[in-house]
């Protein structure tokens, strides 16, 4: 079954306090890794009314929920469109893999115009997030005693989703799906190993030289990446002018 379609996600969704242009699965359900005891990472955006956005009164522009409902794992955030839009004109990958996660909980008809804002908003300068990514994952994951599975796929699922995103523009998150390209096995073991087992299991130590050799193997492709690339260096005007005439619209009604 979908985990999109799951119900409970879809109540949870159902009963936020503002109207949701989306909401989404992110996380290890996104990244095709999900171990038996994985959370849901519930993502989206919502529409603060107007005079939440002009008045005395702000709304909440991030809002964030940790709850367990009927054996539900649950980490839901959702941010104001106008935070949101703001995001998708800085080179963040975390908005776009959110905005276009194929695991739909709730959607409307602004979703798939801010998806194709999303596609046209990717430009070589996300190279950075995705290298900052996998960097702070390789140092947090080595720094553990023993090493656990889980940040070893973080790390290869961020080096081959910049991989790529960079090479072709288009945003593939799911590790399986990006390993069926780059046909690395090792990737394979992992998946096999996180999705197998409990979210803490480990690997042997002796298992990080290896490791280490395809990260900086790896780390190096996305770094030269840029330089061949057929994305735009920066956001185009006309794309930031969309997005700005695209948030004036929602928030008009």
């Amino acid at each position: 079954m979908n985990v999109a379609t799951d119900p409970r996600l879809r109540a949870i969704a159902a009963a936020h306090p503002y109207p949701l242009v989306f909401a989404t699965i992110s996380g290890a359900h996104l990244y095709g890794f999900p171990s038996p005891d994985s959370d849901f990472d519930l993502r989206g955006v919502h529409v603060l009314p107007l005079a939440e956005v002009v008045g005395l009164v702000r709304g909440r522009e991030t809002i964030e929920r940790m709850d367990q409902q009927s054996g539900l794992d649950l980490d839901l955030v959702t941010h104001d469109v106008g935070k949101f839009v703001r995001l998708m004109g800085k080179p963040n990958g975390y908005v776009l893999e959110q905005l276009l996660s194929p695991l739909v909980v709730a959607t409307s008809p602004w979703h798939d115009e801010l998806k194709a804002l999303g596609r046209r908003s990717v430009t070589r300068l996300h190279v950075r997030h995705y290298l900052g990514f996998a960097k702070t994952q390789w140092d947090l994951g080595t720094k553990e005693s023993p090493p656990r599975v889980k940040p070893l796929c973080y790390v290869y699922r961020v080096l081959l989703t910049g991989i790529h995103l960079l090479r072709s523009g288009e945003l593939q998150a799911n590790l399986r799906v990006l390993n069926d390209a780059a046909r690395l096995p090792h990737v394979d073991d992992l998946i096999a190993r996180k999705t197998g087992g409990a979210e803490q299991g480990v690997l042997a130590a002796s298992e990080l030289a290896f490791h280490e050799r395809e990260f900086q193997r790896l780390l190096a492709l996305l770094q030269a990446a840029p330089a061949t690339s057929p994305l735009p260096e920066v956001l185009p005007t006309a794309v930031a002018r969309d997005l700005h005439d695209f948030l004036v619209r929602v928030r008009l009604g």
